[in-house]
């Protein structure tokens, strides 16, 4: 976990487990599986149990972490929380009484909005009505490309209070994509050493969507050999957009 995180769209990063399998073509590149061996490597405990090697890797065994359900709880000033940076709640090996106990957690810590990513949407939609929905919960699946669409569909059934996408690596163009019921838009570049390039066309053609359909939209980055190399300028602009809630924002302050 992280009390401050350098990722553009939230401030915190809370990790009740750690690990993953690549299951896409979005997640070729991982920054988390990369990260997670530099862990292992450094002795962190948290990154001790390997992964297969297939789909991988050292130290990003998928690993339930009891003893961080807790941390939202000592947090008391109100933020953005990214649940899980360096896993996927809703991975198969996740037992879903673990899920349901990360969910009451997240209920018991009103004062935090947790942002919660997966690219398992069939899942999701599975265990969506055992789960304690709170409405400090903003759930969002990851669509990085066409073959990604199905995931929107499923994201629809979750009763969150805020459902978002995350088109980070952009990898394709999402034309015609259907934004109804959907409440936020992510986009981005992929970054690091083996990044693919992001056309320009594709995330002008998702920003122009998402203003027709009048769906906040957030342009992280460009990408490259750094997440910052290639900036967050967009046609002229930074786009921060957030979701409308009726809650407070403290995010959406700090960028103004």
């Amino acid at each position: 976990m992280a009390d401050r995180s350098a990722i553009e769209w939230t401030e915190a990063t809370w990790n009740p487990t750690t690990g993953c399998d690549r299951v896409s073509a979005g997640c070729d590149n991982c920054y988390a599986l990369a990260l997670a061996a530099r862990l292992k490597a450094m002795g962190s405990p948290k990154y001790q149990q390997d992964g297969d090697p297939r789909t991988s890797g050292p130290g990003f065994g998928v690993t339930v972490h009891a003893d961080a359900l807790s941390i939202p709880l000592r947090w008391r000033a109100p933020r953005h929380v990214f649940v899980n940076s360096m896993s996927d709640l809703f991975h198969a090996r996740v037992p879903t009484t673990f899920i349901q106990d990360v969910f009451g957690v997240m209920a018991a810590a009103p004062q935090h909005t947790f942002q919660v990513l997966t690219k398992r949407s069939r899942r999701l939609a599975r265990l969506a009505d055992t789960l304690p929905w709170s409405d400090n919960v903003w759930m969002g699946v990851s669509v990085e490309d066409g073959a990604a669409l199905p995931r929107i569909d499923d994201l629809r059934r979750v009763p969150a209070v805020v459902r978002f996408l995350s088109c980070e690596p952009l990898l394709g163009p999402l034309t015609g994509v259907d934004l109804d019921d959907i409440d936020w838009v992510i986009a981005g570049g992929e970054s690091g050493r083996h990044h693919r390039r992001m056309d320009p066309a594709w995330v002008i053609e998702l920003r122009d969507l998402c203003t027709e359909a009048a769906v906040p939209f957030f342009f992280k980055q460009w990408g490259g050999r750094t997440p910052k190399s290639g900036g967050r300028t967009l046609e002229g602009r930074i786009w921060d957009g957030m979701p409308v809630t009726t809650r407070p924002s403290p995010l959406a302050a700090s960028t103004m």
